[in-house]
């Protein structure tokens, strides 16, 4: 005897496959980009000193495995409990706003740098991150307590995610948007202060890389921002959201490891 089904109930399995099927391909780059780093990663870990910069660097580096996880648990395990879900989805979100705080921190020290430690620029930058830090993780607190959760009637499809039309969703990526906007206008500012003055390799990587770190940062919260506004289901919100954690610590954690093996050819930065 054939089953039929609502379109509620078609529309939250698919959402449930499509985040499934994603998660499972960001968990493979994940792990290929691991794997491949791993050596160059190792030496790091072995040679260099203990700074705020390392510290933030394998913060950043496996703080995402834990979202990954919970990420796999919610998807690929039944769960029909609403108040579990979402606490996993609480998890979730700090997890997740640490290893964008990571990534990003690692680029405010970078940013000092340039600056040559200047005390006012690090002072301002890190107020305004834990600031943009606390209101995020309060913010995605609240949406969570205020969100709903599907979960499939279809046999075979398992796991459970959330679906909110609350407009807070972006408000943690229009802050981090705002956040390195000041960050990249920062850092241009200082190129053209010092571009004819500094003959460095090591200056000429760190003007690049943060560049292109916020460029790939901004473009990544812009369409999260829009997100709501162009999709209707929030499974594809989290997708894109999971995107941009995942591609931020990949860049961060990249750049950090290629600037100190240029390091130890030329002068090091105290980074």
């Amino acid at each position: 005897m054939q089953t039929e089904y609502s379109a509620d109930d078609i529309t939250a399995a698919s959402g449930l496959q499509v985040l499934s099927y994603l998660c499972v391909s960001m968990a493979t780059l994940w792990i290929y980009d691991y794997v491949c780093s791993l050596h160059g990663e190792w030496a790091f870990l072995l040679q260099s000193r203990w700074s705020k910069a390392k510290c933030l660097y394998i913060l950043a580096r496996n703080v995402p495995f834990v979202i990954l996880t919970i990420d796999l648990y919610l998807y690929f395990t039944p769960n029909e409990n609403p108040d579990k879900c979402l606490m996993l989805i609480s998890i979730y979100s700090c997890f997740s706003c640490i290893s964008v705080f990571c990534s990003e921190y690692i680029f405010v020290l970078r940013t000092y740098a340039l600056w040559n430690n200047n005390k006012y620029v690090l002072a301002a930058t890190i107020c305004t991150s834990i600031a943009f830090l606390v209101a995020s993780i309060y913010i995605a607190f609240t949406t969570v307590d205020a969100s709903q959760v599907m979960t499939s009637t279809i046999p075979g499809i398992t796991g459970c995610y959330r679906i909110s039309r609350s407009f807070k969703l972006s408000t943690p990526f229009l802050l981090l948007f705002v956040f390195e906007l000041g960050l990249i206008s920062l850092t241009f500012i200082r190129a053209m202060q010092s571009w004819r003055a500094v003959n460095s390799r090591v200056y000429t990587v760190l003007v690049k890389h943060n560049i292109f770190y916020y460029a790939c940062g901004l473009f990544l919260a812009a369409v999260n921002v829009l997100m709501p506004t162009l999709f209707s289901q929030y499974a594809y919100h989290s997708v894109f959201e999971d995107f941009q954690f995942f591609i931020l610590a990949i860049l961060a954690t990249r750049m950090h490891l290629h600037l100190w093996h240029v390091g130890q050819v030329q002068d090091t930065v105290d980074i």
